[in-house]
């Protein structure tokens, strides 16, 4: 608070500090436009610096044409919807979990060995995803068609970077390509192989997220391990790409309704 009002004090700007469930609700809009038509069920995964937040959606009620709209619109506060699912996405679970690329490689920062410690960061993440639903109750994935998965996050574009060998970062490029969980292991394995200093000379991860890279890999690593799908849509978006698709949508939301 004292940050905020600082920052208010001195530039006149009014800063507003957005919950998890917030910040989760726009990574989700920003991937919509990813999301194929014939996914059923969705989940969205956004991998930070302290947190990582899930979100699993179900959209089988949806007619497929309109399943990127309906996420669009998603509301994160409406996770179990009683009522008429018919035409809307359903939040079957969210979760935020205080693990990020930098929290966890704090935590684990005095083991060693590489390997060690790519192992226990995976560990530890999964144990806290204990209370997710679709990771606690294992019904729910029973019979679950037309999966897909979307990862936003600088850890997900940087190994989707390496994977297509980019000595410069290109968008372009990067947004909307789908990896497979044998590709993504192919780059994690060189990364672990690289050592610090090689990490840091390679031109697709940069001097930057060097440091970092290997607790955002352990993390995507388990999510691609648990869940029912051999791959990985990749998202350069984020909050401000989440904001502008929801302003969007409102807009031809009150446009119809009028």
């Amino acid at each position: 608070k004292y940050f905020l009002n600082q920052v208010q004090r001195r530039t006149g700007l009014r800063l507003e500090l957005i919950r998890p469930e917030e910040e989760a609700r726009l990574a989700v809009i920003s991937c919509a436009p990813l999301v194929n038509p014939g996914s059923e069920h969705v989940m969205v995964f956004d991998i930070g610096g302290g947190s990582t937040e899930l979100v699993w959606i179900d959209v089988s009620e949806v007619p497929p044409e309109q399943r990127i709209e309906a996420v669009m619109r998603l509301d994160i506060r409406n996770r179990k919807y009683n009522g008429d699912a018919r035409g809307k996405a359903r939040i079957v679970d969210f979760i935020s979990v205080p693990l990020g690329v930098a929290t966890l490689h704090e935590r684990f920062d005095d083991v060693e060995d590489e390997s060690a410690r790519f192992a226990l960061m995976s560990w530890y993440f999964e144990e806290h995803l204990a209370k997710f639903t679709p990771y606690e109750d294992l019904d729910v994935l029973k019979g679950v068609e037309g999966f897909q998965m979307i990862g936003t996050s600088g850890t997900v574009t940087t190994v989707a970077a390496a994977h297509l060998g980019l000595t410069r970062y290109d968008r372009r490029k990067v947004d909307g390509l789908t990896l497979t969980e044998a590709q993504i292991g192919t780059v994690i394995s060189r990364m672990m192989a690289q050592g610090p200093e090689g990490r840091r000379a390679d031109p697709s991860i940069g001097k930057d997220r060097a440091e970092l890279i290997l607790s955002g890999a352990a993390i995507l690593q388990t999510l691609l391990r648990i869940w029912p799908t051999d791959r990985l849509g990749v998202a350069d978006a984020g909050l401000r790409e989440g904001m502008l698709l929801s302003m969007m949508s409102r807009k031809r939301a009150q446009r119809d309704e009028g």
